[in-house]
């Protein structure tokens, strides 16, 4: 008889994620998977639920029922393989250090509070900064940057950390052209490079460019497959609830 290998599991894995806030369901039954070498994108309108269950990835919040899974154990034992990218106004940009600090703080949890970092911790910093194009302004005190260098910053952070599965809460919200299709290059380098990438996003253009598969989150999944679905009228309408958006995706 033929054998057939066997499927590497996934790295991520939501099963019947439910949560709820201040005494509501903000999620539903949520079903996921995410392997390495996928970069997933969560779509949905204001208030689906987006960064609510990116948070419960992170074990950030409580679930009321179902459970996380990261690399086959719970958030808090996985956290050394999540980068998180929030979203940008969640950053204290008016902090005084430059762009080499900020991303720096993104190793905090290999280094430890209050100690010099070593010299794999500044490779790492230098390693991150260079995929972002960051490097020849390291020296840059955080709160003169435009948006674009903001949300670079953020993202390199979280690569500083040398995740093997990247959370990005709408990187793409505020940011020049140039820096879309930087962010766009890099997210597809990163998921060749064997890293898994879940992103929400608004950005239905960018997402059928970019993602090697889509969800459509209003609560619970409505459907999920591959970009192609961003262009199938009936599930962006049961998503949505408004067929703009169909064409905001052509």
């Amino acid at each position: 008889m033929k054998e057939f290998p066997t499927p590497e599991p996934a790295l991520l894995r939501v099963d019947e994620v439910t949560v709820a806030l201040g005494g509501r369901p903000a999620v539903q039954k949520v079903q996921l998977s995410l392997h390495q070498g996928e970069l997933l994108g969560l779509l949905g309108p204001n208030g689906a639920g987006k960064t609510t269950l990116l948070r419960a990835v992170l074990g950030l919040i409580p679930l009321t029922g179902g459970h996380v899974l990261i690399d086959e154990v719970p958030p808090a034992r996985a956290r050394h393989l999540i980068g998180y990218v929030p979203q940008r106004h969640e950053f204290a940009w008016d902090f005084p250090i430059d762009i080499t600090g900020a991303v720096l703080s993104g190793r905090t949890r290999s280094m430890g509070w209050l100690r010099r970092a070593r010299p794999a911790d500044r490779a790492a910093v230098e390693e991150a900064l260079e995929l972002v194009d960051l490097s020849d302004l390291r020296r840059r005190p955080i709160g003169e940057l435009s948006g674009g260098q903001r949300q670079r910053v953020l993202v390199a952070r979280a690569l500083a950390s040398k995740p093997r599965l990247l959370l990005l809460d709408e990187p793409f919200t505020g940011v020049d052209v140039p820096t879309q299709e930087l962010l766009n290059e890099l997210f597809a380098h990163l998921a060749a490079d064997g890293r898994a990438l879940l992103m929400t996003t608004h950005d239905l253009a960018a997402a059928a460019r970019t993602c090697s598969r889509v969800a459509l989150l209003n609560r619970t999944i409505v459907a999920q497959g591959g970009p192609e679905l961003l262009t199938d009228p009936e599930q962006m309408l049961r998503a949505f609830g408004l067929d703009t958006a169909i064409g905001a995706a052509a």
